[in-house]
């Protein structure tokens, strides 16, 4: 494919306002998250270079965001998959970072992996671009403390599954230029979905209240007050909820559950430690979704 660096002016569209997206994005993880992140720029309109570890996870990559956006194009004929993949690049290098106007980091939610991923980004990233971290809890602040350019620096926090999920939250940190915010604000209205824009604090606001739900139902059910399904449809049927918390947990990922939780316990205190129940099932294994086996099972929707 083409080299993302090189982009012609006639190629290059305006980087602000609500009406565009980026012209070119960087995205550094192509896991589940990464790769939807990066479905959802090209479906926008940007051009996407992914960036992973090494050759085969590239690949990976490459045939993930392949497949999700051939699923797209089979929903909506006004699509064209040959023109979508034109304007995406996997690859290991850095280097092609360069000319991106936003560059995210979607590795996962450990501290010092985000913080070497950050600062291995940018080292490589144009002075102008933005540079944003995909975490669901770790606090902003904390990660800005490392950058060459805090004011450049948000969160942007998408939800999995990113392609049919509505929201992203945006993280504003203490140093974080308003330009930048507003910036942020115009490319997910361009991506077809609804930001909210909230202040650094531990959870942000999504992940706070979405972890305190998800770990009272999971120690509802530890305590045997009710079944899975049933603690589900409380939510579900008795307050609207989309899903219950039990089968969220599953999509997100039981071990990205833990992870946040751990987090929040750390700075917001033990109401947020996490249940025994969900521990073990981690240790065993089942994750959810992912693993075919969590609350639910998956075997048939992997």
């Amino acid at each position: 494919m083409s080299d993302p660096r090189r982009v012609s002016s006639s190629e290059r569209r305006e980087t602000k306002g609500p009406d565009h997206a980026p012209a070119t994005v960087g995205v550094l993880g192509g896991g589940r998250m990464g790769a939807g992140i990066a479905h959802a720029f090209l479906l926008a309109g940007s051009r996407v270079t992914v960036v992973e570890r090494d050759t085969a996870s590239a690949d990976a990559a490459l045939q993930r965001i392949r497949e999700s956006i051939h699923r797209s194009v089979e929903r909506d004929p006004a699509l064209t998959e040959v023109e979508i993949t034109r304007r995406l690049t996997t690859g290991v290098d850095l280097g092609a970072f360069a000319a991106v106007d936003l560059a995210i980091e979607a590795v996962p939610e450990d501290r010092a992996l985000k913080d070497d991923a950050l600062a291995r980004t940018e080292s490589a990233m144009p002075e102008h671009a933005i540079l944003a971290s995909n975490t669901s809890s770790i606090s902003i602040d904390e990660l800005a403390a490392g950058r060459l350019r805090p004011a450049r620096f948000l969160g942007l926090h998408f939800f999995n599954p990113v392609p049919a999920s509505a929201l992203v939250e945006i993280v504003r940190g203490t140093a974080t230029d308003g330009a930048v915010v507003e910036s942020a604000t115009g490319w997910v209205n361009a991506l077809g979905k609804t930001p909210i824009v909230v202040s650094d604090s531990p959870g942000f606001a999504s992940s706070r209240l979405g972890v305190m739900l998800g770990l009272e139902a999971i120690r509802m059910l530890e305590e045997g007050v009710a079944s899975a399904t049933d603690i589900d449809a409380a939510m579900t049927l008795g307050y609207r909820h989309p899903m219950g918390p039990l089968r969220t947990t599953d999509v997100v990922g039981l071990d990205v559950r833990l992870g946040i939780a751990e987090e929040l316990e750390r700075t917001l205190g033990e109401r947020f430690a996490p249940p025994d129940l969900l521990r073990r099932m981690v240790a065993e294994g089942k994750l959810g979704r992912k693993s075919g086996e969590g609350f639910y099972a998956w075997n048939e929707e992997r």
